[in-house]
Order: C-alpha cells, then structure tokens, then sequence
C-alpha cells in the first residue's frame, strides 16, 4: 500500500506540472485574477470565553488572625480591619506610641487627582491588641504612598510631592493646608516614590522604583538645578531641607529598616529580595543603565538565596515580591527573634526571617525559618513596624491577587504579633519629658523608645531648646558606656543635635570597634568635606586591613570634591580585593570621577592597583572617550 500510494502521488505531480507548462497563459490569467480579488479570511468559529474564576472568600479578620501560623508562644490579634480602615499602605508612630495609617484609595489612577486618600490615627489604650479610638487627620490627598511623623506634622509621599502637614499644637487637626517641599516625582505604576522613615543620622529616607523617572526639586526650581531620581534610596534632611540619591539601582526596593549597628537593609521585588545599603551604592538593576555611564559594573545582594527556584509566583517559600522590611529589636519578643531581618512575602502570604552576619566589606543574609504564614487568600502584606510594647504591627492591603490584581478598594486589615505577656505602657507623652529623661531612652532594650526620643531631642535642638547638659550627658555615654551599640546611639543623638566636633571623631577614629570608626568616618564626610587633619587621619585608615572601615571610606569619598580624593583612593588601591567584588566596586565608584580631572596621573595609578577588577576598570575609562 505505501509504494502504491507513493507511485499516485508522483503520477498526479508529474501531471500537474504538464499542465501548468502547456497553459501558462492561462494559469497567469487566473493568478492575476486572484490577486485582484482581497483576501477574505474565513470567519472563525465562535467560541466564547469563560468568564474569570471568582475570588476565593476573604475570611473575616478575627480569623486571620487565629488561624495564623507563628511559631510557639506567639499570639496575633486583628488590631483594625474594614470598615475602619481600608487600602492601608503605611505606617508610622508618633511620641504618643499612636499608629498613624496612610490609606491609598488613588491606587492606581495616579495621574488624576482624585483627593480620596486618608491619614488615620489609632490607639490601644487598654492594651489588648485592639484599637480603641479612631480618628481621620486628613481625608484629601492624592497618590498617598509614605508617612512619618516629626518636627511638628506629618511628612507624606504624595506624587509628584512629598509634603509637610503642620500640626504644631498637636492636637490632631492640621493647622493649615499641606506644605509641598519637593516636587518633580513621576505618578506613575506601582513603582512611584514611597517610604519614609527617620535614619539614625536624623534624615528621612524614602525609595523609588524603576519604572518612574524623575527630576526632583523645590516647587519653581529649573529642570537643570534639579536632582535625577530613578530607582533607589533617596533621603531628605529636615533642617537643612537638603535632597540627594544615596544609592542607584534595584528593582521596586518597598521597606527598609536599620539594625542595631544603624547599617541599612532594604526589602526589592522581582530581583533579589534583600539588599545591604550605604550611600554611594550602584547596585544591580532589572533593566537599563545607571545615570553614570562609566560605572560598567553593578554591586549584588547580601542574600546567599532566593525565595523562589524555576517559579517566581509558586515556590514553597514564597515568591519573588517582598515588601516592609523590618530588623526586630523590640523587647517583646524573645531575644532568640531579635536582630533578624522580617520581610513580607506577598506571594506566598508569609513573614521570611533572614539571619544577617558580617562578612567581608558587608553582610550576608542566610534564609532563617519562616516566621509566620497567613491562611487568608486576599492577605497582602506591605509594611510592619514593631511599637512601644515591643509588638508588631502589620499592614494587610487585603485584595483578591497578588501584583495588584484585583484590588477591592473597601477592604483592608492592621495585625498585630506579640510574644504574652506584654508590658503595656501606661499613657506617655515623649515631648513633654525632659532632655535627662530622653537621654537616659538611649540605653532602653525596645530600639522604638530610642529613635523617638533621638528624634524629640533632634527637634528641641533645632528650636534651640535643648539644655547643654543634655549634650554632655550624651558624650558620658559615648565614651564611657560598654556597650558599642549604646555608645553609638549616642553618637546619633550627639550628631542629630549639634553635639559631635571633630575632637569627638578624632577619638572615635582609634576604637578597635569597627563599627565606631565606620561611623566616626561618615559624619565627618556628612556635610560633603573635611578637614586637613581629618583627610590625613582618613588617609592612615585607609591603609588598614578592615575591609569594613574601607568599605565606609570609599561611600564617604564620594560625597566631597574629586580633588581632595586622590591620596585616599591611592590608599585604598594598595589592597587586593578580588575576593570582595563590592568593596572592589565601591573603589572603583569613588575613583572613577578623577580619570578626567587628571588622565596622566589616573593612568600613574594602574601599576599600584593590587586588584584586578579595579584595574581592569580603570583602563577601560581611561580608553574610553
């Protein structure tokens, strides 16, 4: 059968093409014909298309919270839920230890404005995991993304705008309309501006995504005075209303937090999840190029894993999307969960813990156990905050799916993890104790009680009405305490309220504690120089072996003149980094400005490079036109 039917096909072939060859006259007629005739597909076959699933039942908030996985001992309650809040998207605390809640009902729609967006204020008087009076400070904001309170108001990401509510009286009512202090943020996608938290250096530090670019600056400024901001940490000061980018890069970075050291952790999307952070950082982007077309190479992750394998939405750990990263050193909780990094995976509705170590120039992040999982299918977790307790609280956005599908606009929860039995404050006013009281704060266990007395002494002193004795109850503590992180909040406090001199940083800059000659370093630079004396003192430095010490010599080179730079960065040339390839980077970033200022003498440096990425680097920006 298959060499007959082989034997008819070439028959009916042959004859075709007899046929064809003997009226090619004709068959050109009926080509010609056809062409002229437009084609016509043939209709398809209807087929109707079904009609997306329906979203799973959102469980009530009381039973969230019960059915909540934690591990023994731990105890969640739903401390607000809708109708009394809703589309929740961040959190701060004021000295009263009240929640102030920023609500996003612009989710979105972000180029209208829609005037919709809230500010809460919520108390716990009797202590039981539940709120127990609710106010509304502000119901009229548009893009509503970040919150902190301080200086007398609220401070509120509100694209394009970052504003400033005052409300100096207090008495929950603002005492005027918002105050724009910067504009210039791009309204756009999920990846706008957000954030704001205080740093221990007294700014307050915000993030962007990389889908929003934008030219930052007070309202009127020219495009050409102001400041690119794309994707990274930004932070503003609140005296000197000065604005810069510290660091470039990431995906969507969404949460970030300080450890006990006061280095920055800061919580990405869609690349790696976990990124340590010090101001000159150029790290590793989704897509597209840095502002800087001489940096060439990227810094990575301090994470030695991913949440996720081959799936970035099902993995048994969670996903590739995480939000709200929170270091716990609160006193709740027991001391075993203290100095971990809690990250809100939205994908897999869990609470990653990762234990961060010191290595090398950095840190590393190792995966820790899961710490909670939540049963709800609409949970959305988006920030956490410990308080004066010691508990934690936690934003649920609470929508249909994850990745901003489905959002229902009318639902919306705040939990809260404590460790019974809680110590519940009695009723307290930070600003209305004195500058002893808020000094001897600095040596509390719960870090909240610590950064809000740092930030009411910071507030007295800028109106000038801090007592001296305050300061110098602060340099006792700094040079006589044991402990290193007590003394360097002290040194946060001193330098937040005018109190650090350079005689204070010269004697910091001998500790054998790594990290108080880190810091000793970077307030010195803060302000974009430095002394002569302070330059050579940096210059000795930068001769040790510490790669920490180093790494913070190179952030801090990047803030003043490339000319003052050059015997600093000869100093640090002299050590070979190749197993520490973001100190390497680091170098190279503080380098790289003085190729054009000086090409002789930049091409003098390559025989003393010690590694070869730098060197590497450096030859290709000095080839490079």
């Amino acid at each position: 059968m298959t060499v007959l039917g082989l034997t008819l096909g070439a028959v009916i072939v042959c004859s075709t093409w007899v046929w064809l060859s003997g009226n090619a006259g004709r068959w050109s007629d009926l080509r010609n014909a056809a062409s002229s005739i437009a084609f016509r597909p043939p209709d398809p076959i209807p087929h109707p298309t079904p009609p997306p699933p329906p979203p799973p039942p959102l469980m009530s908030a009381s039973r969230a919270a019960s059915e909540m996985s934690l591990p023994e001992g731990f105890v969640a309650t739903a401390f607000a839920s809708e109708p009394d809040v809703t589309q929740p998207i961040a959190l701060a605390f004021d000295h009263r230890g009240r929640l102030w809640v920023a609500e996003c009902h612009s989710y979105g729609i972000w180029e209208r404005d829609a005037h919709t967006d809230r500010v809460l204020i919520f108390e716990d008087t009797d202590g039981d995991g539940v709120f127990d009076t609710r106010k509304v400070f502000l119901d009229n904001v548009s893009n509503l993304t970040g919150i902190a309170v301080g200086f007398g108001g609220v401070w509120l990401c509100a694209a394009p705008k970052l504003l400033f509510v005052p409300d100096a009286d207090a008495d929950d009512q603002p005492d005027g309309p918002p105050v724009t202090l910067l504009d210039g943020w791009t309204p756009k996608d999920h990846h706008l501006f957000h954030g704001l938290t205080w740093g221990p250096d007294g700014w307050l530090y915000g993030e962007q995504g990389i889908f929003c670019e934008s030219l930052v600056g007070r309202p009127g400024d020219p495009d050409a005075t102001r400041t690119f901001c794309n994707v990274g940490v930004w932070r503003y000061h609140p005296v000197t209303r000065r604005f810069e980018v510290i660091a470039r890069g990431m995906t969507n970075p969404w949460g970030f937090d300080f450890d006990d050291h006061g280095q920055m952790f800061v919580t990405n999307s869609v690349t790696d999840y976990l990124w340590y952070v010090l101001p000159g950082f150029c790290l590793q982007r989704w897509y597209g190029d840095d502002a800087n077309p001489y940096v060439y190479e990227y810094m990575t992750s301090c994470a030695d894993h991913r949440h996720y394998t081959t799936d970035k939405h099902t993995a048994a750990d969670g996903g590739h999307a995480h939000t709200g990263a929170m270091i716990y050193l609160g006193d709740n909780w027991p001391d075993a969960f203290r100095n971990h990094v809690y990250l809100l995976n939205l994908h897999g509705r869990l609470i990653n813990r990762d234990v961060i170590t010191r290595s090398k120039s950095g840190y590393v992040a190792s995966h820790g156990d899961t710490f909670a999982r939540q049963p709800d299918p609409w949970y959305r977790g988006v920030d956490m905050k410990y308080g004066p307790d010691g508990g934690v609280f936690i934003i649920d956005w609470s929508e249909a799916g994850p990745c901003h599908a489905g959002s229902a606009h009318d639902t919306g929860r705040i939990y809260k993890i404590v460790h019974p039995p809680v110590a519940h404050p009695e009723p307290f006013d930070l600003s209305t104790m004195t500058d002893r009281e808020l000094v001897a704060l600095q040596l509390r266990a719960n870090d909240w009680w610590v950064r809000e007395a740092r930030l009411t002494l910071q507030e007295r002193a800028h109106a000038g009405a801090l007592t001296p004795d305050a300061r110098d109850a602060l340099t006792d503590m700094l040079r006589h305490n044991p402990d290193t992180t007590r003394r360097l909040r002290a040194l946060w406090a001193l330098h937040v309220t005018g109190g650090v001199d350079e005689q204070i940083l010269a004697e910091l800059t001998t500790e054998p504690d790594e990290h108080l000659r880190a810091w000793a370093i970077r307030l010195a630079f803060e302000d974009g120089d430095a002394s002569s004396k302070m330059m050579q003192r940096v210059e000795r430095m930068a001769l040790d072996d510490n790669p920490f010490v180093r790494m913070h010599i190179a952030s801090s080179l990047q803030r003043i003149p490339p000319a003052r730079r050059w015997d600093i960065v000869a100093a640090l040339l002299t050590h070979d980094d190749r197993d520490d390839p973001n100190l390497a980077l680091m170098t190279w970033y503080a380098l790289e400005p003085l190729v054009p200022s000086d090409r002789p003498r930049a091409i003098r440096l390559l025989r003393d490079i010690q590694t070869p990425k730098v060197r590497q680097l450096l030859t290709r920006r000095i080839a490079d036109d």
